[in-house]
C-alpha cells in the first residue's frame, strides 16, 4: 500500500470511528432538576416549552421540572441539594437569601417586569397610581411587607384603607370603591369571568416598582463548579421562552395542561397575550441583551428603593445575590419577530 493509500485508509477509519461515536455522545445528557414556585401555568411556559420541544435536549440536558404549589417548598429542596435550579418570585427573595446567608445565587431574570397589578372597577375613575389612595385596598400579607411599603415611601400611601386579600375576588367585586392586587396575567381574567366587567389595570412596574421577577436561582457551588452546565440551562431556557412567547407554544401548553388539568386554553392564551402586551418577559434590557437580562444598575436602583421603604437594610451586600456571568449574551434574540 502506497503512503497516499495508507493516509486515505487511516482517514476513512477515523471518520468511521467519529460517525460510530457521535450518536452515543449525543445520547449522553446531563440530568437537571428545576423546581418552580407554583403549579404549572403560562407564567412558567418557557421552561415547559424547552422540555416539550426538545430545546433542552439540544443543549445536552435531560431536564425534569418539579412544579411547586401551596404545600411545596422547592427552594428548600434547592438548598438541600435535592434539585439543581429554582424559580424565585422576585429580587426581594434574592436579597433575603443574602441577609440569611442562604448559599444561592440568581443567574437570570426571565421577567423584566414584575406582573404585580392593582385592579379597580371601571367606574372608579382611576387614571394613575395616586388615584388609588382613597379606595379600600385589598392587599395580601406578603404584599404588605413588600410592594405596599414602596407605595408608602414613594407615593405616600397609608395602611388605614387596607383590608386583607385572601385571593378571593368577591370582596373587590362587591365594593365599587375598592382596588385589589393581582397578576396582570391572571386576576383580571378571573374578575371578568366572575363579575362580567373588565377591571382597570395598573401595573406597578410601570410606576417604578422595578424588581425583576421569575428568577432562576442555583446553589453557589453549582455556579462555580459547573459553569458550562449552568450556561447551557440558562441559554436553553431563554430559547424556550422565545419559542413560547413568539412561536408555536402548543407543545409547552400541552405539558402545562397535563400537569395542571385545571388550566384552560383560554387562560393560557390570555396570559401569553398579556405578557406580550405589557412587556413582562421581553422589554427594556432584554430587547438588546436577550431574555433573562440583568444589570448592576437595575439591581442598585431597586435596592435603594427597598432601603428607602425600610424593606431591606442599607448595609446588605446585595451584589452577592446575583451574577451577570450567564446572561446578557443576546441568546435567542433572532427569534423575536421584527414587530413583536
Amino acid at each position: 500500500m502506497t503512503p497516499s493509500h495508507l493516509r486515505r485508509a487511516l482517514t476513512a477509519g477515523l471518520l468511521a470511528a467519529v460517525v460510530t461515536l457521535a450518536p452515543a455522545r449525543a445520547e449522553t445528557l446531563d440530568k437537571v432538576t428545576f423546581g418552580t414556585n407554583w403549579v404549572a401555568e403560562a407564567e412558567h411556559g418557557g421552561f415547559f416549552q424547552a422540555v416539550a420541544d426538545g430545546t433542552y435536549k439540544k443543549y445536552g440536558l435531560d431536564v425534569t421540572i418539579v412544579p411547586g404549589g401551596p404545600n411545596e417548598n422547592n427552594r428548600m429542596l434547592l438548598i438541600a441539594g435535592k434539585i439543581d435550579f429554582f424559580m424565585a418570585a422576585n429580587t426581594l427573595m434574592s436579597f433575603d437569601a443574602v441577609a440569611n446567608n442562604v448559599p444561592v445565587v440568581t443567574i437570570a431574570a426571565v421577567f423584566q417586569k414584575d406582573p404585580q397589578v392593582m385592579l379597580t372597577q371601571p367606574d372608579a375613575k382611576v387614571a394613575k397610581i395616586e388615584d388609588l389612595k382613597p379606595l379600600t385596598l385589598f392587599v395580601s400579607k406578603e404584599g404588605m411587607t413588600s410592594y405596599f411599603q414602596w407605595l408608602k415611601s414613594e407615593y405616600g400611601f397609608s395602611e388605614k384603607n387596607v383590608r386583607p386579600y385572601n385571593f378571593n375576588p368577591q370582596p373587590f367585586i362587591a365594593n365599587p370603591k375598592s382596588a385589589m392586587q393581582g397578576y396582570v396575567t391572571s386576576e383580571p381574567f378571573a374578575v371578568e369571568k366572575a363579575a362580567g366587567f373588565k377591571p382597570n389595570v395598573l401595573l406597578l412596574a410601570d410606576y417604578g416598582f422595578n424588581t425583576y421577577s421569575t428568577l432562576i436561582e442555583t446553589r453557589r457551588e453549582i455556579a462555580e463548579k459547573k459553569p458550562d452546565l449552568v450556561q447551557r440551562f440558562v441559554d436553553a431556557s431563554m430559547i424556550g421562552w422565545y419559542n413560547y412567547i413568539y412561536g408555536d407554544n402548543s407543545a409547552g401548553n400541552a405539558m402545562i395542561k397535563q400537569l395542571n388539568p385545571e388550566m384552560t386554553d383560554e387562560l393560557l392564551k390570555y396570559s401569553v397575550a398579556k405578557m406580550k402586551e405589557y412587556g413582562i418577559v421581553d422589554s427594556g434590557e432584554s430587547l438588546k441583551n436577550g431574555i433573562g437580562a440583568m444589570s448592576d444598575e437595575r439591581y442598585t436602583s431597586f435596592f435603594n428603593k427597598m432601603v428607602k421603604a425600610g424593606v431591606v437594610k442599607a448595609d446588605l451586600d446585595f451584589r452577592k445575590s446575583y451574577t451577570l456571568r450567564f446572561v446578557n449574551k443576546g441568546v435567542g434574540v433572532e427569534l423575536r419577530p421584527s414587530k413583536p
